[in-house]
Order: structure tokens, then C-alpha cells, then sequence
């Protein structure tokens, strides 16, 4: 029980982690739109980008969950 924890744990560090410095670059990229009109199509493409990984890294993390779960249980 306590190693499915820590790695759980571990896990929902790095999803933090990684949602902070796509926030960063974000808000880099949010600054940028305000001098350009070339960035702001750059930065809406970006965006779609960032959105997709996010759900891909998401659902990673799901199924990351599940298997660690079935694993533990042994279902």
C-alpha cells in the first residue's frame, strides 16, 4: 500500500510540475501577443498544441492510475 501511494504521489508531483511550466510558457507566450500579429496566430496554434498534449498527458496519467490500481489489487 505505501509504494502505490508514493508512486501516485510521485506521479501527481510531476503532473503539477509540468501544468506550471506549460502556465509559464503560456504567460510568456500571452506577453508576446500583445506586440505582434505573427505571434498571435503562432500563440493560437500553440495553444491547440498545449491543449492537446494536456489531454494526452492526462489520459496517460488515467491509465497510469488504472494499472497501478489493478496491479494492487491484482484484478
Amino acid at each position: 500500500m505505501q509504494n502505490l501511494i508514493k508512486k501516485i504521489k510521485r506521479k501527481i508531483d510531476w503532473a503539477i510540475i509540468n501544468l506550471v511550466s506549460t502556465g509559464i510558457v503560456l504567460i510568456f507566450l500571452g506577453i508576446l501577443i500583445v506586440w505582434t500579429d505573427f505571434v498571435l496566430r503562432l500563440v493560437i496554434g500553440l495553444f491547440v498544441m498545449v491543449i492537446a498534449y494536456i489531454f494526452f498527458y492526462l489520459a496517460y496519467k488515467v491509465w497510469w492510475i488504472k494499472r497501478e490500481v489493478e496491479k494492487y489489487f491484482k484484478l
